[in-house]
């Protein structure tokens, strides 16, 4: 089975082929370039080196949210161009499931945390006990209640993500349970990681086509919540 992984949730563009269990390719920049500028070459340069056709793919794995709103429809339009040209099936991956997935067999908890602006995260709490496992689903939350959630939990927590260089700081003053931070080859999203949990994901039946795929942004875009403010402003409210 050969599974296409899109990832585009954040400032990391992200494209990788996972096949029966091992990864045969993964292409991964996180650095400036939009990713209108660099998805489609990263997938094109991909399956030249391997030398095969995307035709060969059984399904396409993408990153489906949290995430930038701009980035996650790039992603989104993306797989859906692949599904509907090569009649392959969808598999919408969690965005931060798929984080927590970089860190599989880990011990303690898996926390990953992206930076959702104004002390919000978009996180998730997982675990590996013979098999992945999430503790809490993933959600937007404020940081500090973040840290009292886990200080409840008693264990020790690594955590992972572009929320790391900027609420780091403020995690290690709330916390009271022992904690680390994943290393530069584990700590943003990867395409891999995206693969191979949509394998896990397409053997459980749990595919969509790409009419049917959308991006689960989890909150209103800021530009919504600016005019909504407007709105309100206007009728008084």
């Amino acid at each position: 089975m050969r599974i296409l992984g899109i990832e585009s949730s954040s400032l990391v563009a992200s494209a990788a082929v996972v096949e029966d269990g091992v990864m045969l390719a993964e292409y991964t920049v996180n650095h400036k370039k939009t990713h209108s500028q660099t998805l489609l070459p990263m997938i094109d340069e991909m399956f030249r080196m391997l030398g095969i056709g995307l035709e060969t793919v059984d399904a396409v794995a993408v990153s489906g949210g949290p995430g930038s709103f701009t980035g996650l429809r790039i992603g989104s339009a993306t797989a859906k161009g692949f599904g509907l040209a090569l009649a392959k099936p969808l598999i919408h991956v969690p965005t931060v499931d798929a984080m927590a997935y970089n860190l599989y067999g880990a011990s303690g908890l898996i926390c990953p945390i992206m930076d959702a602006r104004r002390n919000q995260v978009y996180t998730g709490i997982y675990r590996f006990e013979k098999e992945f496992q999430t503790v809490m689903p993933q959600d937007a939350m404020d940081v500090g209640e973040l840290a009292e959630k886990l200080n409840g939990f008693g264990e020790r927590v690594i955590f992972l993500g572009d929320g790391v260089p900027v609420y780091g700081a403020k995690l290690a003053e709330k916390l009271t349970v022992p904690f680390d931070f994943a290393p530069a080859h584990a700590n943003r999203q990867r395409a891999a990681a995206v693969a191979a949990l949509g394998a896990v994901y397409f053997a459980e039946g749990k595919t969509e086509t790409a009419a049917e795929h959308k991006p689960d942004y989890l909150r209103k875009s800021q530009a919504e919540r600016e005019r909504e403010a407007r709105e309100a402003k206007e009728h008084g409210v």
